[in-house]
């Protein structure tokens, strides 16, 4: 019998191979068959469609065909039955990921309002022209860079002027560096009372706050895209930080402090401080909005005026001075929400 058991007969008592059906229907007609006749098809002793004669153990006596199907509809029953509580919980389960679903949808449509994405330049002033119309209160902006172009100006003075039409007020932060462009001093003489302009050595990334619940920052170096921020806290944040570097701001109205140091600009002064922080040229001329050949030049002339011969004597000239940001001349360092001042540890 080896080699002829059940692996050779995949089959139930539904679909008999032939060799089975053979010699099942010849026990069924004859009331009985040898034992030896089973022995290709072991299946039928499997299945208990035979089973030994008890008045004769080498014959094989017939389950009656309706036995058979009695036992093969409780089969199919049991089955279908089955199949039935499967697809209850099958059910179950989708209604329960469907919830989740809509869960997921409901926060992603929260965070979305909250924080969402502008790609491109058409979207991103199609949704400060939607903010800008909506404003009623006060506008915060901050502009970093050097010199404004006029194109850059001329970009949001739409907006501008529909803003001091219905009675905004404007505050704008700008680098020292502003003050020696006429543009922006046209913009904030055509604009009059409605904008007041303050200028510091260096300035956070731009930044524009509508009345104190929607802010826009850029998202890439090129400001290509742009974040629109709605979450309260993140936006009460930003104000924070707006309002810090405003107290530290000199009006644009007001001169430069002078440095108490003869022939060491204000300009120069920060560049001394940014030198002794270990700064490398192009790090000091985009944090004060000028190019790197004037970063240099105003360098070489620090060094200059301070009988520096390397940067290393520089360094150590800037310290004795006291240019190093830590003599009372300079403003204090600007602690941000969430900072600890250096002097409290």
């Amino acid at each position: 019998m080896a080699g002829h058991g059940a692996q050779e007969h995949p089959h139930g008592a539904d679909r008999l191979c032939a060799a089975g059906d053979r010699v099942y229907s010849r026990a069924v007609r004859r009331g009985r068959v040898p034992r030896q006749d089973a022995e290709p098809v072991p299946c039928l002793l499997e299945l208990a469609l035979l089973h030994p004669d008890p008045d004769d153990m080498d014959w094989l006596v017939p389950t009656s065909p309706q036995e058979v199907m009695t036992r093969l509809l409780r089969g199919v029953h049991d089955e279908v039955s089955a199949s039935q509580r499967r697809v209850g919980s099958a059910v179950e389960a989708f209604e329960w990921y469907a919830g989740l679903g809509r869960l997921i949808h409901s926060s992603a449509g929260t965070e979305s309002s909250a924080i969402r994405v502008l790609d491109g330049l058409a979207r991103i002033q199609a949704a400060m022209d939607e903010a800008t119309q909506a404003c009623t209160t006060e506008v915060l902006t901050v502009q970093p860079g050097g010199i404004r172009r006029e194109a850059e100006l001329s970009e949001g003075l739409h907006r501008a002027l529909a803003l001091r039409g219905r009675g905004v007020r404007m505050r704008d932060l700008y680098t020292h560096v502003a003050r020696h462009g006429q543009g922006l001093l046209n913009y904030l003489e055509l604009m009059g009372d409605a904008v007041e302009a303050r200028t510091l050595d260096e300035v956070i990334d731009r930044l524009i706050l509508f009345d104190r619940t929607v802010a826009f920052i850029p998202a890439n170096t090129d400001r290509t895209m742009a974040l629109e921020l709605r979450h309260p806290a993140l936006v009460s944040y930003l104000v924070t930080v707006f309002e810090r570097l405003w107290r530290l701001a000199i009006p644009l109205s007001a001169a430069l402090p002078d440095t108490g140091i003869e022939g060491i600009s204000h300009r120069e002064q920060s560049i001394a401080a940014l030198l002794a922080e270990g700064h490398q040229d192009a790090v000091i001329a985009e944090r004060l909005g000028i190019s790197v050949r004037t970063a240099r030049a105003h360098i070489a002339r620090l060094s200059e005026t301070l009988g520096a011969a390397s940067r290393t004597q520089l360094g150590v000239r800037i310290a004795q001075a006291g240019l190093d940001g830590t003599s009372q001349g300079l403003p204090a360092p600007v602690i941000l929400p969430g900072q600890e001042s250096p002097t409290a540890r």
